[in-house]
């Protein structure tokens, strides 16, 4: 574990002052121009630049990180299959980690920094779980050897260039998760080269995303008048029991050339004396590198440094090594460029490393990696990849488009809300030949599917509907659920509830019923989800609808007394409970869930606010012996109010207390500057630094001497601290009661501090890198599209927070997904449906009325087809109901014309 000063780490950087950081890009804060806010002043005086925050409603372009900016080097987006472990792509397009031989360290690096603050009780040093890629990013972590170069033959020189940013003049990065695209420019050669590089990521296929393999897509064009003859060498080292077999254990590293139609491989294995001795190693198993179509030569021993007897290597079909010599595979392949030709050579890289290491200790982490139920070793993942190139490439290619570019929301916006379900590409998350998925909070950190922190992702839900639906039927209410209703929070490893964790995972039986076909999940698992909801209420001591049971939560204590965001949560639990007893036919069951949410909404709004906030009132006996909110203003003092946004429960709380609320955060929580702030506070991890902007955790505006309680503890640090998947989970809330000022900045805060000059854009940090509450961002873009759905009632819903009278945005389903568009032209407003993928079954649309005139008619057409329809307008909202349930398939559209 690397021990490394912060101050030396900064000053080698050019890291040092806020200063240099700002020269380089656009600061949050101004220029200042108070009472200058337009349509509506921004409240409590945040004195941004009315122009900078509309700028952030505009379309824009794609995010792209350039070399001449020095933008690239902490770059890496994951680009291997979900839960097989992470392969980074660099900013240059060179792949670096390779945290694929099932170590589960804690952190992507593990390492501490020295540090000039007390985090914690840890004493002035941070670990991965801390932040230490925070402040000291990691780059340049190459276990093996694996690069790309090619050789161009060009008005009689012949030139060599790897694939590295220090050959090009510039090098462009566009950051569009899950394919990134990679421009290398020499200003001295005519051509164009663009490097596209993904792992297959099909949405509502988690099958097809969940292949260990990365692919380079590299395309080539001749821009000047004459031929120009290419090659392009690829290389991969033999890594397979790289870090495990010992050169007197014996054994011979074994690279095989094989040619099929479909695919040039070399298979790189290694082949032990002792067939026992390496089987339950992390790095037991096979890689491959291949070349997709037949115009390519296999070398099963690539010389490097890369030089032009590189590109002719003449060697056997099969190489052989000791156990502790290299050896790298190589592919060559050429084609002559006529003026104005373009070609494609493309690559993929897979691995197979079957056991999942022993630091996961569940039963079902002993039968292997959830891959191995398709593909016997990497050879095999090859063969399939080829075998079905062009599918996995135009279904991920189209989901690309579909979200980036068929979108009237702004670039950066849609990269935010979205590149954190990476998370689900790196070590963080695994699934298991069972097909049980598992995760650390981040990587390597905090076991067990943690309830009260993956109950913040909202991204699973929407993108792999089938996988988050497992996990509630295989894992909160069957392996976690006992018998009173309590769901242990880390599965096997702590056999407790968190209250929070409960709420949420109740909450999420809804949205995963919800993004199902039929009512299927919700029959098959109504006992269980009606126990679990039944526990929250018996949580209820006093009958009030107001929890005030202790457990744990997810500022990792057990607090006393009423606290207002897990009251809150608890009642839009109980009500979704509530709403399931209903459409199961539960009548009693939902009469006390009613009975329940009335109670509790009425004595939370009348109890637990304070006149401009909800707070935590302190335990009748116990007072403020422990630690607590209390009287401070609380990042999450709504959240159930905004989680009921995400599912369709609609108002919960007050609206007048809830807007009261959400401004009192931003006022008192959000800050242009958190450096004041962080030096008069201490124990608080680096999650933002002075002279970034954000929401912290915590505030104290009444000036109370002890805020959180009479007792000292070491999570007194976590009210200090900016945590992204916190402030993801209020700026959905903000989007959704309409603030979408408020929302849009505080994104592009965290946006911001994840810009590649300073870290990695695709990393944003907890307890560990890569951390699960993050993707609580996606819930940001389902409020701003004001998104609702129900798969077994046939039912949709949309309506977007701005730009209404043109908008245009993806969407999933249960079974299908594609684009939404509404567009205004005098008095008619059209809304179309396009499928992309899979159907659409739909009966009831809810959309709004884009003025104040009554509907007079509507007209639905499904490809050119009229339907029949009736509509109810209430407001500005219109029902439109079909006759029965249609189904709109790939390629068709449905537009309702009003």
């Amino acid at each position: 574990m690397k021990n490394i000063r912060r101050r030396d780490f900064l000053r080698s950087t050019g890291f040092l002052t806020a200063g240099l950081l700002a020269s380089r890009m656009p600061v949050i804060a101004g220029p200042f121009a108070p009472n200058a806010w337009g349509s509506r002043q921004m409240p409590f005086g945040k004195m941004l630049d009315p122009e900078w925050v509309q700028s952030l409603y505009q379309r824009g372009t794609v995010t792209t990180y350039l070399k001449t900016k020095n933008e690239l080097q902490y770059i890496g987006m994951p680009v291997g299959g979900i839960n097989c472990g992470t392969v980074y792509l660099g900013g240059d397009g060179r792949l670096w980690l390779w945290d694929i031989f099932n170590k589960n360290q804690e952190g992507i690096e593990p390492k501490v920094v020295q540090w000039d603050h007390d985090v914690q009780d840890n004493g002035k040093k941070v670990r991965s779980r801390d932040g230490a890629c925070y402040i000291q990013p990691s780059k340049n972590i190459r276990p093996l050897e694996q690069g790309f170069a090619i050789k161009i033959k060009y008005q009689g020189a012949t030139i060599i260039k790897r694939f590295h940013q220090d050959d090009w003049d510039e090098v462009k990065f566009e950051a569009t998760y899950p394919m990134a695209a990679i421009q290398y420019i020499d200003n001295n050669l005519p051509l164009e080269i663009k490097l596209t590089a993904f792992s297959p990521f099909i949405p509502l296929d988690e099958d097809n995303s969940n292949i260990p393999v990365t692919i380079q897509s590299f395309e080539i064009k001749n821009t000047g008048a004459a031929v120009i003859e290419i090659e392009i060498a690829g290389w991969l080292e033999n890594a397979v029991n790289k870090f495990s077999a010992t050169a007197s254990g014996g054994g011979k590293r074994i690279n095989t050339v094989i040619s099929k139609a479909d695919h040039v491989s070399v298979f790189s294995m290694f082949k032990p004396t002792d067939k026992t001795k390496y089987s339950d190693a992390g790095d037991t198993g096979s890689m491959c590198l291949s070349f997709i179509g037949k115009n390519a030569t296999g070398i099963s021993s690539f010389s490097l440094p890369v030089a032009a007897a590189s590109f002719g290597s003449k060697t056997a079909s099969e190489a052989a090594v000791d156990a502790d010599g290299k050896l790298i595979a190589g592919i060559v392949s050429s084609q002559k460029l006529l003026p104005g030709q373009s070609t494609k050579k493309e690559f993929a890289i897979s691995w197979h490393f079957p056991n999942v290491g022993a630091r996961i200790n569940v039963p079902d982490a002993r039968t292997g990696h959830y891959y191995l139920n398709k593909f016997s070793d990497a050879l095999a993942v090859a063969a399939y990849v080829a075998g079905r190139f062009e599918y996995l490439t135009t279904q991920t290619q189209l989901w690309n488009d579909t979200w980036y570019n068929n979108s009237t929301l702004p670039h950066w916006f849609l990269e935010r809300t979205f590149l954190n379900i990476s998370a689900l590409a790196t070590t963080t998350s695994h699934r298991f030949k069972t097909g049980r998925s598992w995760a650390w909070e981040g990587v390597g950190a905090c076991e067990g599917n943690c309830t009260h922190v993956w109950q913040y992702a909202q991204a699973i839900g929407r993108i792999f509907p089938g996988i988050e639906r497992d996990n509630r039927q295989r894992v909160d209410l069957e392996i976690s659920l006992q018998e009173d209703g309590g769901i242990w929070f880390r599965g096997e490893y702590d056999k407790r509830p968190a209250i929070d964790g409960q709420a949420g995972r109740v909450l999420g039986c809804l949205r995963e019923h919800q993004m199902s076909v039929d009512s299927t999940f919700l029959k098959s698992n109504w006992v269980n989800i009606k126990k679990a909801t039944q526990f929250i209420i018996n949580a209820d001591k006093n009958g009030d609808g107001m929890t005030d049971t202790p457990m744990e939560n997810t500022l990792d204590a057990v607090w006393d007394g009423e606290i207002a965001w897990i009251v809150g949560l608890c009642i839009a639990a109980v009500k979704a409970g509530g709403i399931m007893a209903e459409e199961i036919g539960d009548v009693a069951f939902a009469a006390r869930c009613k009975d329940y949410a009335v109670k509790g909404v009425k004595n939370m709004d009348d109890l637990l606010f304070n006149g401009e906030y909800y707070i935590h009132r302190p335990d009748a006996v116990k007072g403020r012996a422990g630690i607590g909110s209390y009287n401070t203003c609380h990042i999450d003092q709504v959240l159930g109010q905004s989680w009921a946004w995400q599912v369709g429960l609609g108002r919960i709380n007050d609206k007048e207390k809830t807007m009261s609320a959400l401004k009192a955060l931003w006022k008192y929580n959000f800050m242009q500057d958190v450096g004041p702030f962080e030096q008069q506070h201490s124990g608080w991890r680096p999650y933002a630094l002075p002279g970034e902007s954000g929401m912290v955790m915590n505030t104290n505006p009444k000036n109370e001497p002890r805020p959180y309680g009479e007792s000292a503890t070491w999570q007194l640090g976590y009210f200090y601290e900016c945590m992204s998947g916190f402030e993801h989970q209020v700026c959905s809330h903000l989007m959704a009661e309409g603030m979408a000022d408020e929302a849009l900045v505080l994104t592009r805060a965290v946006h911001d501090r994840y810009h590649a000059f300073k870290r990695n854009p695709f990393n944003e940090i907890e307890c560990s890198d890569h951390y699960g509450r993050a993707m609580a961002s996606y819930g940001t873009f389902i409020t701003a599209s004001g998104f609702e759905y129900h798969g077994p009632n046939g039912f949709i819903r949309f309506a977007p927070k701005w730009g209404k009278e043109s908008f245009k945005v993806p969407f999933t389903t249960a079974q299908g997904w594609g684009t939404y568009s509404q567009t205004k032209a005098g008095g008619k407003q059209d809304h179309l449906f396009e499928l992309k993928y899979g159907l659409l079954q739909v009966q009831k649309i809810s959309l709004e009325k884009m003025d104040d005139q009554k509907v007079n008619n509507i007209l639905v057409t499904m490809s050119d087809k009229k339907i029949p329809a009736d509509f109810i307008q209430t407001g500005t909202t219109i029902l439109v109901t079909l006759p029965q349930a249609i189904n709109v398939k790939t390629n068709e559209s449905l537009m309702i014309s009003i």
